[in-house]
């Protein structure tokens, strides 16, 4: 019993020192996202306000930036899964000709950084009319490479029984793939989703470069419009990095028992 109480206060100890380790951490994690929403409630004699909030709406009009960050990221991620899931399908049960091809192409596609494309891309904006648009914000990110690899690898764990058994009983193919492989891939198209939106949601250059007008202007940029010349208005810029943070955390709030899921599904599989 000695050795039982023993190992009992070892493993006690360890636990709490993990734990302690951890709150910590995210203590740590936690801190800016306080500090930044302090920021931007302080007062001019250090009292708290809203008015700064009122202020990045009203005059900055980050009303409008924020449907079109909204807008751009919601159609961006709605297509990636979309044509992510089915390109993906394609490749893992080898119906698209040339199926391995592809597969390798898109794997180098991967090896190479993104900013290559900037040129490429704001030429061929200019060239077919959608420079400063929204065409110009979604048209070139309608389907990513590193989603439909996550998507093959996903579909080839997947037995083929399923879907058999659903040819035996009538069903068609695009029956079969939205109402029994799709729903077997809901943890890879929830990390897939999540994913796609943080990185358009964040994105800056791009949208930057591709536009030029107010009326297409997204919250990142918005947000670098705030930083002046001589001076910067922490107040303002905290207020609108608060606006920019909440959708991206109500993504991750909503998605993450998927991703969780998804996770763990993938560390299980044989």
């Amino acid at each position: 019993s000695t050795e039982m109480n023993r190992y009992r206060a070892g493993r006690l100890t360890s636990r709490f020192f993990l734990h302690l380790v951890l709150i910590i951490l995210g203590l740590i994690m936690v801190f800016p996202l306080v500090w930044m929403f302090a920021a931007s409630i302080a007062g001019p004699q250090g009292g708290l306000t809203p008015a700064h909030f009122g202020y990045i709406f009203g005059a900055n009009r980050f009303g409008w930036y924020l449907f079109n960050s909204l807008l751009v990221a919601g159609i961006v991620t709605a297509a990636n899964v979309l044509f992510c899931f089915t390109c993906g399908y394609a490749l893992a049960r080898g119906i698209a000709p040339g199926g391995k091809i592809w597969f390798y192409t898109i794997l180098i596609v991967l090896m190479l950084p993104v900013h290559i494309v900037i040129i490429p891309v704001y030429l061929l904006m200019n060239k077919i009319g959608l420079y400063d648009s929204y065409g110009a914000l979604i048209l070139p990110w309608l389907v990513n490479p590193i989603g439909v690899f996550l998507v093959r690898q996903y579909v080839s764990t997947l037995p083929t029984s399923l879907e058999e058994a659903g040819r035996i009983d009538g069903a068609g193919e695009l029956r079969i793939l939205f109402r029994i492989v799709m729903p077997l891939c809901r943890p890879v198209l929830a990390i897939l989703a999540i994913q796609v939106f943080m990185t358009n949601w964040n994105s800056f250059l791009f949208p930057f470069i591709l536009t030029s007008s107010e009326q297409y202007r997204t919250l990142p940029v918005a947000l670098a419009m705030l930083l002046g010349y001589q001076s910067i208005d922490w107040p303002q810029l905290m207020a609108g990095s608060v606006v920019a943070v909440v959708p991206v955390l109500a993504v991750f709030l909503v998605f993450q028992r998927q991703i969780i899921s998804g996770v763990t599904a993938g560390a299980l599989k044989q």
